[in-house]
């Protein structure tokens, strides 16, 4: 803990936005706002999931403040398989902050394992998980949707009360559970927390101040009860809709919570105490590659260079050209250098056996095109020689991230190679990966709008006006809206509120190509999840995973390359005649005449109204033209080739060669000669110096 913050007290009980529709906190407000009140320590604690807590982690480090690790679990009332409950009797709250990376692991398990063998509405867990995933974890008796507060405030039954924290003190140790005192001014607390010091004295269980936080400040209450409706599609005026009743449920300051709980100082010392405790150490430097078994007398190195010796004489003839040689020297150096010598042969494995099936595979896109050391294992089809393509752009030893290849397949049969990973690598290290959308700007405010009880026109015409990326920078620029918020109250109010669920999560469901692979049970570092009856994703997002070290892919199922693969057999069955789609010729005269056309609609980077404007214009002859043009529409990329290029020439290195050799004339032409030269040379220039 930083020895420059004094505070006495910590929070244990926080929801942030990954609690869905629930908490109304982004993860960075939160940990400014807890760094703007001095905290030292802070938890994070979403109902039921833990998809934040490596962004929590990092964003707590990064302002010097102590992370804990926590999430609030729903407990079944009987079984975790007991589906014959009624929707009303929700499962009850537990607290659960890990004391250590044994506790994380065992955190992650029990949040595994309540979505797979206890969902029904909330996943769930039950007192056998508990019993079984108990060690490394401090348990909290919850809110007042805990087991004990609940038996204490409907049935006023202290002495089962009683009962149920001894067997919670059995489950985790005498040090390890704490009754959990709250205060936001409800009724049903107090009677809670007469109860619980009761229980404590009688039991010296130990007991612990917490505020149940779910917004950042008291003024927030409004926005969090926006979405609140939204989570049960109810509006404000609704009388029976789920409510918090009080506007205190919010990220207290140490003053504010040693007032609330002056006469129990001891309760308000044992935050700092789990604090202290709570020691959970997330690895950013370590690599969890899945272990590739390579044949009898190799090493994944010695097996890597043996397939890319074999690869450039099937793509370059018996004599390697010595460009090609040293090329490939270069590349698989940087490759051993950084321990991915594993990756490229994961990846390799997966196309080879897709191939081997039938399944139709991309030719490779993005920086992975750059690699001659894919193109000669097949992983692309691009000759990154040919086209002056930088390895660099794909690997860079000073730069050390996971590399990144995208794969498209078949979409019809992506599955079979999801399920060809899960067979060689293991069940339990390989799934899907989460995603999660959030407000947009429009939404938010037809959201807030229609919660807030206005009419349907109004709050639409108010929306249309949202125009710009967030709702703040339209009021600023779009006359009408800002005219209108700063004459009508009603326009404030909504745009108010919606500025507060403006990129908030609003749900989770699975990345259209993620996959990830891990060399141990994926539950040891992350915790995971089901959607629907199957599809097993985690519960981190792809950057997170990334950070943590595990092998992430894109396998995308890419729809054209079905549509192409039903045409090669409609024109085998029709015609007899088999296409090689990978040796098809690049001269053929009447496709340039329906590129010359713009003929173009349906064809993969050709498609949109511009660049079927610019091949009309210029005329394409030769698949040089068509990277010339990939680039014209694209002016970015192009100037950054000329920057590097221009550098290269002045420091006397071999210059990257242009994909087209008039690509200079067109591009100014098309600029303008005087716009070419300051702002493409111009940059160049600049960075050169």
């Amino acid at each position: 803990m930083s020895e420059k913050r004094s505070s006495s007290f910590v929070h244990l009980h926080v929801h942030s936005e990954y609690s869905l529709l629930d908490g109304a906190i982004k993860i960075p407000e939160l940990v400014n706002r807890a760094d703007e009140l001095g905290f030292k320590a802070l938890a994070l604690t979403d109902h039921g999931a833990m998809y934040g807590v490596i962004d929590f982690y990092q964003e707590c480090l990064n302002k010097g403040i102590k992370p804990l690790i926590g999430c609030e679990i729903y407990l079944a009332r009987n079984s975790r398989f007991d589906k014959s409950q009624p929707k009303g009797d929700s499962p009850h709250h537990l607290l659960l902050i890990a004391e250590n990376n044994e506790g994380y692991q065992n955190l992650c398990q029990l949040v595994t394992k309540s979505y797979f063998e206890g969902y029904y509405y909330k996943p769930r867990v039950d007192k056998e998980l508990l019993q079984q995933y108990s060690k490394g974890l401090i348990a909290l008796s919850a809110c007042i949707a805990g087991e004990i507060p609940r038996e204490l405030i409907s049935n006023r039954d202290l002495k089962k009360a009683k009962k149920l924290a001894g067997e919670y003190q059995e489950i985790f140790g005498k040090e390890n559970f704490f009754l959990e005192l709250q205060d936001h001014g409800i009724k049903e607390q107090k009677i809670a927390n007469e109860g619980l010091i009761a229980i404590s004295r009688e039991l010296n269980i130990p007991l612990v101040v917490t505020n149940d936080t779910h917004y950042l400040t008291s003024r927030d209450r409004e926005a969090h009860e926006v979405l609140l409706c939204i989570q049960t599609n109810s509006t404000l005026n609704d009388e029976d809709r789920l409510t918090f009743s009080s506007d205190q449920f919010y990220l207290k300051s140490e003053k504010e919570m040693q007032k609330l709980f002056s006469d129990y100082p001891e309760a308000l010392r044992n935050t700092l105490w789990i604090a202290e405790r709570a020691n959970v150490k997330f690895n950013f430097d370590s690599l969890h590659l899945p272990h590739y078994k390579v044949p009898e007398g190799f090493t994944l190195e010695s097996y890597l260079r043996k397939l890319c010796e074999e690869g450039a004489k099937q793509r370059f003839g018996e004599n390697i050209p010595l460009e090609v040689k040293e090329r490939l020297q270069h590349e698989l150096s940087v490759i051993e250098k950084m321990g991915f010598a594993g990756y490229f042969l994961i990846i390799w494995d997966v196309i080879k056996a897709a191939k081997e099936r039938g399944i139709r595979v991309g030719p490779g896109r993005g920086s992975a095109a750059g690699s001659l050391v894919a193109y000669v294992l097949g992983i692309t089809n691009i000759d990154p020689l040919k086209y002056g393509l930088m390895f660099e752009r794909f690997l860079n030893p000073e730069r050390r991230t996971m590399p990144d290849i995208d794969i498209d397949f078949c979409e019809d049969r992506r599955e079979e190679i999801i399920n060809y990973v899960r067979e060689k690598y293991g069940e339990d290290r390989v799934a899907q990966i989460i995603t999660f959308s959030t407000m947009k700007a429009r939404a938010a405010v037809r959201d807030a709008g229609r919660v807030t009880g206005f009419s349907y026109s109004y709050v639409d015409k108010l929306a249309k006006l949202v125009t710009k990326e967030t709702i703040e920078q339209s009021i600023s620029e779009v006359s009408e809206l800002r005219e209108a918020y700063k004459s009508s109250e009603d326009a404030r109010r909504i745009l108010d509120t919606a500025k507060r669920l403006e990129g908030l999560v609003r749900q989770d469901s699975i990345h259209a190509a993620g996959l990830v692979i891990s060399r141990e049970p994926l539950t040891k570092l992350v915790p995971l999840q089901k959607k629907g009856n199957a599809e097993i994703v985690t519960q981190c997002s792809m950057g997170a995973l990334g950070k943590l070290g595990l092998l992430k892919m894109d396998f995308l199922g890419l729809r054209t390359l079905t549509v192409i693969e039903n045409t090669l057999r409609l024109v085998e069955k029709t015609r007899g005649q088999k296409i090689d789609l990978d040796n098809l010729p690049l001269d053929d005269e009447k496709t340039y005449e329906l590129i010359r056309e713009g003929r173009t609609v349906g064809v993969f980077q050709l498609e949109k109204s511009g660049i079927r404007e610019i091949l009309k214009e210029i005329k394409p002859t030769r698949f040089e033209d068509l990277i010339a043009a990939n680039a014209l529409n694209r002016p970015g990329p192009i100037k950054s080739g000329m920057v590097r290029d221009f550098i290269d020439r002045k420091h006397g290195r071999k210059p990257i060669i242009y994909p087209h050799p008039s690509l200079e004339k067109i591009l100014q032409e098309t600029y303008g000669a005087i716009v070419y030269q300051e702002q493409v040379m111009g940059i160049a220039s600049e960075l050169a110096g």
